[in-house]
């Protein structure tokens, strides 16, 4: 049982003890510490934030929790109920909004739940503005409203305006679809990908879709991170129904992965790389994903013509060198995509919109689109590190001792070989060195990773 605070919000398993769990008290100190801050940084006489959840058992409870609190703070409420998280960010600025709150333990299984908290702009707060957020829930000196001052709350539904915002864009053609009479299977991994992902198909003009663990009931039917060991099911399916393709997401939409016709995984790495070749040859610019994801978008970027740029791990630092960087695309190698013309946040919704319309003006079955890009292979490892061993200074030693090769420590230490490249980071919640090796075959990317495992070994042991 764990409660981790982080930047992003606040995460943790329900019930058992406040402090070491993410309880009913643990939900309204931080609800509070967050609506304090919102309120500094808002000139608004009458305060608004929007809430909004993924199916999961715990979720009415937290929302119950989450929304009393804030009319208790004086905030009015405007709660989507169960909702997509790129829903929620839209939300925000929809409704000029001082913040938004997003319940979902995202991969995470049905014990878990969050806080996930957002900014004016419906995007995720920065390191400082977290730390403030935490800072705030220490001090434990909150002042709630009076009566007559406390706020309202209003329910509304705004998948049908995401949805045609992303229909309205230039990038996506729902003639298109259409015309390519796909047949699709999705699992909805029993959340609101089950509501969300089915009727945006339909709205896009797909005609044939099946509906795979789409009764957003929060029992989820795998293990709800769309890894390919979790997926099985998708991929009978897709072959027993000769699908075009299969559809799947994490538990509040914010991931997209695709199975092809022949059941095989096409790659969340490839998620981001297939969505940013279609945009690049219809915007010319520059591309972010992070320092742990493929090096396909890289080569993809410069061979459009544009510049490629890599972050820190995490949405809120891929999203920052976006802007800086004047990115058309972006995203995380996680199938998280995200399209500035739309919003800034990772958005499964519009990668299917996106990828939906290339395919089908590609003329090319997904395997076939899937040919086109290199056969990259990616391994992830972690190495267990006892407390006491400082893990800073390891990384310092290795880039010591690889500083023949070039080395970005942007986040932790990333070193360039000629046959691929390895990622080292130390976690921020447990003893641990997380490590991505990314080569041309799947050996190549383990040798790479186990080379570099060993000689962190050999410097623990001395």
């Amino acid at each position: 049982m764990t409660l981790i605070k982080s930047i992003s919000g606040i995460r943790g398993t329900i019930g058992s003890i406040p402090g070491e769990n993410l309880t009913p008290i643990d939900i309204v100190k931080f609800t509070s510490a967050f609506g304090i801050w919102s309120a500094k940084q808002s000139r608004k006489e009458k305060k608004k934030i929007i809430i909004g959840r993924d199916a999961r058992p715990s979720g009415e409870m937290v929302e119950s929790l989450v929304t009393g609190t804030l009319i208790g703070l004086g905030f009015d409420v405007v709660t989507l109920g169960m909702a997509t998280t790129p829903t929620v960010e839209i939300a925000v600025g929809e409704e000029n909004a001082d913040g938004g709150i997003i319940i979902t333990a995202s991969h995470n299984p049905k014990e878990y739940n969050a806080l996930k908290l957002l900014n004016s702009k419906g995007e995720f707060l920065n390191a400082e503005e977290g730390e403030e957020v935490l800072i705030i829930a220490d001090n434990k000196e909150m002042e709630y409203a009076e009566v007559d001052n406390l706020g309202t709350v209003t329910k509304k539904d705004y998948l049908e305006e995401h949805i045609q915002q992303i229909l309205s864009l230039s990038l996506v053609d729902k003639k298109a679809v259409l015309k390519a009479k796909f047949k699709v299977v999705v699992d909805g991994i029993n959340s609101v990908g089950g509501i969300a992902i089915p009727k945006l198909l339909k709205e896009l003009g797909v005609k044939q879709v099946i509906e795979l663990n789409c009764d957003p009931d929060g029992e989820f039917a795998h293990n709800p991170e769309p890894l390919p060991e979790n997926l099985k099911e998708m991929t009978n399916a897709v072959l027993k129904n000769k699908a075009h393709f299969g559809i799947v997401v994490d538990p509040d939409v914010d991931r997209l992965a695709f199975v092809d016709e022949n059941g095989n995984m096409f790659g969340e790495e490839y998620t981001l790389v297939a969505v940013a070749d279609y945009v690049l040859q219809n915007q010319k610019g520059n591309t972010v994903s992070n320092l742990s994801s493929t090096k396909a978008l890289r080569e993809l970027t410069r061979d459009h013509g544009g510049q490629y740029a890599a972050s820190a791990v995490g949405e809120v630092n891929v999203i920052e060198k976006m802007k800086a960087n004047k990115s058309v695309i972006g995203g995380e190698g996680n199938g998280g995509v995200i399209y500035p013309e739309l919003h800034y946040g990772r958005d499964a919704l519009v990668g299917v919109g996106l990828f939906l319309t290339f395919l089908a003006k590609s003329g090319l079955s997904c395997s076939g689109l899937r040919e086109k890009y290199p056969k990259y292979h990616i391994s992830k490892n972690k190495i267990q590190l006892t407390p006491e061993i400082d893990t800073d200074k390891l990384l310092e030693k290795l880039k010591s001792d690889y500083s023949d090769y070039y080395i970005n420590d942007e986040d932790g230490v990333k070193i360039e070989f000629e046959s691929g490249w390895v990622h080292l980071r130390k976690s921020n919640t447990e003893p641990i060195i997380r490590i991505y090796s990314e080569g041309n075959t799947r050996e190549i990317a383990e040798e790479l990773a186990y080379g570099v495992m060993v000689d962190i070994k050999e410097m623990t042991n001395k």
